[in-house]
Parts: C-alpha cells; sequence; structure tokens
C-alpha cells in the first residue's frame, strides 16, 4: 500500500506541473496578445498618434475654413476686395491703366550651351 501511495504522489506531482505549465503556457499567449496583439497596447499607442495627427489636422482645417469663410464674405460685400482679386487673378485694369507683365527669361537648352 506505501508503494501504491508514493505512485499517486507522483502522478499528482507530475498533473500539477503539467497544470503549471499549460496555465503558465496559456498566461503567456494572453500577454503576448494583450501587448500585440490586433487590438493590444502596440496598436493602441498607434491609434493614440494617429489621433493626435489628425486632431492637429483638423483644428488646421477649421482655422483655414474659417480664413476662406471671411474671404469669401468680403468679396460679398466689400467693392475694394472684388477690384483686388479682379486685378489680381483677372489682370484687369481701370481705364487709363497700362499693365506690364514681366517674364522671366528662359534659359538657354543644356545642350546648346555644352556645345560652345
Amino acid at each position: 500500500m506505501a508503494g501504491q501511495q508514493g505512485d499517486a504522489r507522483r502522478k499528482s506531482r507530475w498533473r500539477q506541473r503539467i497544470a503549471t505549465g499549460v496555465a503558465l503556457l496559456v498566461a503567456l499567449v494572453f500577454g503576448w496578445h494583450a501587448i500585440f496583439g490586433q487590438n493590444g497596447i502596440t496598436a493602441y499607442a498607434a491609434k493614440r498618434k494617429e489621433e493626435r495627427a489628425l486632431q492637429v489636422e483638423i483644428r488646421k482645417l477649421g482655422e483655414e475654413n474659417a480664413k476662406l469663410k471671411d474671404h469669401v464674405d468680403r468679396l460679398r460685400t466689400d467693392p475694394d476686395t472684388i477690384e483686388m482679386e479682379a486685378r489680381q487673378r483677372l489682370h484687369y485694369a481701370r481705364h487709363g491703366e497700362v499693365i506690364y507683365t514681366l517674364t522671366d527669361p528662359q534659359p538657354e537648352d543644356q545642350s546648346a550651351a555644352a556645345g560652345r
């Protein structure tokens, strides 16, 4: 009987070791998934970084939108703004004005310059 109790204790110890090993393995798998998985800590950090960048972009676009709305309002109501826009974009001139357009000289062809 003493031999049977010893065998039972050894089997019990092996079962405990196997159960501990399996539990450790499961814990490692869950830990890896919590850090590197699809919704893990690394993915969360990347999404937070992307969210901050998008918030900056939204703020900049909001400021640009406000400036453009202000410009549109001035174009609808202010004759001086309308005139300035027509002069700049459409090259309009008042009666008696002459507009001179200066262009940059064209650079010489590289192959022609190399042959000299």
